[in-house]
């Protein structure tokens, strides 16, 4: 996979991307990170990519030149252009499924008030937000779809089971994690995790992800299709918590 990263500060995004398992992707050329400068674009002497906004109000927005021609120096037939926005839809583990398919992304970073809409309208395929809140600039926003989208590329993870447990991979949050000691300051691991009964280990797994997601996203059992095993166990979590009020 390749990813263009459209910026106005390509060295923050640089910094983070060369640790962990992102970086390690890269060296092993799983994928390819580039980080293109919009100024660089810009046919103003001082390298100025944003102006007043017709009809006025506060703060600039992004020139639509610069930015067009910083598309269309990365563009392929096969890619996918992202505009990072809160005006975006929101984004979920299922996008990111979705894109970690895509041969070529190019994630274009906004700042200040926006971008030009009529790049918005005309040289967008898709516009994702990460939350409902606002940030400086669309970098954190692409640091955000990167890590989660390159770790579910094939052998970036030394296991696919690293991914397929964790919360919302199958839609629903994960079950506790334990390590050792075995008794921290008189707190025990849970005896199933240690009788070595890989079945009965199976089922508590299933319980307390089932348990906390029920618990702290509803909304996220509303969207899945359980099967008669989870059905079972939703039914016998709700037995419990109706008995504990």
């Amino acid at each position: 996979m390749k990813i263009d990263i459209l910026t106005l500060f390509p060295t923050m995004l640089e910094e983070v991307f060369s640790y962990s398992i992102i970086g390690r992707a890269i060296k092993d050329k799983l994928v390819e990170l580039n980080y293109i400068n919009i100024r660089d674009f810009s046919e103003d002497k001082h390298k100025r990519v944003d102006d007043y906004p017709f009809g006025g109000g506060p703060g600039m927005v992004m020139k639509p030149e610069p930015i067009y021609k910083a598309i269309e120096s990365v563009r392929k037939t096969n890619s996918r252009v992202i505009y990072l926005t809160p005006k975006g839809r929101v984004y979920s583990q299922s996008l990111a499924k979705e894109l970690s398919k895509e041969q070529h992304l190019i994630l274009l970073c906004g700042h200040y008030e926006g971008i030009d809409n009529r790049i918005v309208e005309n040289y967008i395929d898709d516009e994702i937000s990460i939350g409902d809140y606002v940030l400086t600039g669309g970098e954190i926003s692409a640091m955000v779809v990167v890590d989660s989208v390159v770790r579910l590329i094939p052998g970036v993870l030394s296991s696919e089971e690293s991914f397929k447990e964790e919360s919302h991979y199958n839609g629903l949050l994960e079950y506790p994690q334990y390590t050792r000691p075995r008794v921290f300051r008189g707190y025990e691991v849970p005896d199933v995790l240690l009788s070595g009964n890989h079945k009965k280990i199976e089922e508590w797994r299933l319980y307390q992800s089932l348990k906390l997601t029920y618990m702290r996203r509803p909304d996220l059992i509303d969207k899945l299709e359980l099967n008669e095993k989870q059905k079972k166990v939703l039914n016998e979590i709700k037995k419990e918590i109706n008995t504990q009020k």
